[in-house]
């Protein structure tokens, strides 16, 4: 259940082109959950689509695992003004429908501090939580979680991209129990 095209739960529907759904395969066990949609995405109607979605892109190839076999989504549907932070009433909007997209994940990755704070409903520090498999509630389900960077950041440190290399590596190998991902990559 994603946000409906129509939606206008919160203000940020007054200044969007689509509603961004999410992309991949709706019954992958795990899921990369970013912030909000950015330009490209608002344009699309897909998540991931701009020069974050192509560092994403090319981390998951080199690591083996077929975008198309995880769940890709945003904790907001519709693009904030100015590609600023969702408030938390905008989040709020858009919770009911994300808590129904993971529901029968196994793992979650959260692409950045801002998808990780609202899905742990608390601040998150990067670097006390990086990588570490946490667990996390959602409508009664326990579910690991695990806390990354957002491709975006590895624009400003080119360090970042080894820490995504290992969040996509934890994820393989939820994917591979499924005999979701190829066997190739490290």
């Amino acid at each position: 259940m994603s946000a409906p095209r129509d939606c206008i739960a919160c203000g940020l529907c007054q200044g969007r082109q689509n509603v961004v759904c999410p992309d991949g395969d709706p019954d992958s066990p795990v899921a990369f959950v970013g912030e909000a949609p950015g330009q490209k995405e608002d344009e699309t109607g897909r998540p991931f689509q701009g020069r974050s979605g192509k560092v994403l892109d090319k981390l998951l190839e080199e690591e083996g695992v077929p975008r198309p076999s995880i769940y890709i989504t945003n904790t907001v549907k519709c693009r904030p003004p100015g590609n600023r932070v969702p408030t938390k009433e905008e989040m709020a909007a858009c919770l009911p429908h994300l808590e129904e997209e993971l529901q029968g994940r196994r793992l979650i990755v959260a692409l950045g501090r801002t998808a990780a704070r609202d899905l742990l409903r608390r601040e998150v520090r990067l670097s006390e939580e990086l990588n570490r498999v946490i667990k996390v509630t959602i409508r009664g389900n326990e579910i690991d979680m695990v806390v990354t960077y957002h491709p975006a950041a590895s624009f400003y440190n080119t360090r970042v991209k080894d820490a995504l290399r290992e969040t996509i590596r934890i994820a393989r190998t939820y994917l591979e129990d499924r005999g979701s991902a190829s066997s190739t990559g490290t």
